[in-house]
């Protein structure tokens, strides 16, 4: 019997739907150790090229245990160790503290985010996280409070409240 990753698979589908171009879906839902995750699959969300390896690749790390300072992908991250890892598979340098991330990206519009796009937020003070844009409605982030890389909606009125700006490094 053959041993299946789930979460190998479950990337690998992302990927390639981040590739296609007719997806029509609305709504894809995948299964992932046991949670459901909706990822938004639309014809206006999908990437190709720099922008679908940046998101593939932080998608990958989906499950990948949070700690502060960790720069181990696999292994361990935090919020901006995973963003600066992603864009890194793309050949994209990035600072690697999220503030110096959000300091030295170009700005973006909310309104006009891209998949591969940083969001930015501000915690509490002294305290800032950022994620990358998977699709218009979610974000992919190393999480303190799931003490893991996870999937969260650009809609809750949790990272609405905290959101304080988008930028990017891609064209």
């Amino acid at each position: 019997m053959m041993h299946v990753n789930m979460r190998h698979l479950w990337v690998a589908a992302i990927g390639a739907g981040l590739l296609l171009q007719g997806c029509t879906s609305t709504g894809c839902k995948t299964e992932t150790s046991g949670a459901e995750v909706s990822t938004g699959c639309t014809t206006e969300t999908l990437a190709a090229g720099e922008r679908g390896r940046v998101v593939q690749a932080a998608l990958s790390e989906i499950g990948t245990s949070y700690r502060y300072g960790a720069q181990s992908p696999g292994k361990a991250l935090d919020c901006s160790a995973l963003t600066q890892y992603a864009y890194d598979t793309a050949g994209v340098e990035i600072p690697r503290v999220s503030m110096d991330q959000r300091k030295f990206a170009t700005p973006v519009r909310l309104a006009k985010v891209q998949p591969g796009d940083l969001v930015f937020f501000k915690i509490r003070p002294g305290l800032s996280h950022v994620g990358l844009v998977v699709d218009g409605k979610e974000f992919v982030h190393a999480s303190s409070s799931r003490h893991q890389v996870a999937l969260s909606s650009l809609d809750s009125d949790y990272w609405q409240q905290r959101c304080v700006g988008a930028g990017t490094y891609l064209r």
